[in-house]
């Protein structure tokens, strides 16, 4: 059922580090030009509680999802060989909850900051996750899974 070569997929940047230069730069964009998400500070409240609740459901949809591959007894770092393909708990709904809680967390961070320029800068982050490291291990998880991969990615959704 192996036919690839690889021992893994060939993702050369961990993900959270990606995630993590997006947000410095974001907030290094923040010192340099400050701008607020909303415009009046007394409004804020809401948006930062908003931003509390991403952050908790960030680091419970990823938390849940590196559970999952503990259980299937394969490693969650993308730069390791796959030996399961899981399909249970958040990987029902969609195929890269690490990813998609990683985002949220991100998001999260922006919002209860009050500051744009990290909301703005998880755009590109989402580009290089999406066409540097997804489309890798998608590539990678059908040729080592086949026919089995490719019907979970038919009734799964890349992110939601």
């Amino acid at each position: 059922m192996n036919t690839d070569d690889r021992t893994s997929s060939g993702v050369r940047m961990p993900p959270p580090l990606v995630y993590l230069a997006g947000l410095g730069t974001g907030f290094v964009l923040q010192w340099w030009l400050p701008l607020a998400l909303v415009a009046a500070p007394g409004n804020a409240a809401p948006v930062r509680y908003a931003g509390y609740v991403l952050i908790v459901l960030g680091i419970a949809l990823a938390g849940s999802a590196i559970g999952m591959f503990r259980q299937a007894g394969t490693s969650p770092n993308p730069t390791r060989p796959t030996t399961a393909l899981v399909a249970t708990g958040p990987y029902r709904f969609t195929r890269n909850p690490m990813y998609l809680g990683l985002a949220l967390v991100h998001a999260g961070i922006a919002l209860a900051a009050d500051a744009l320029w990290p909301l703005v800068a998880l755009a590109p982050v989402l580009a290089v996750i999406r066409y540097r490291v997804i489309a890798r291990e998608e590539a990678y998880m059908a040729k080592k899974f086949g026919a089995a991969y490719a019907d979970y990615c038919g009734r799964v959704r890349r992110w939601l």
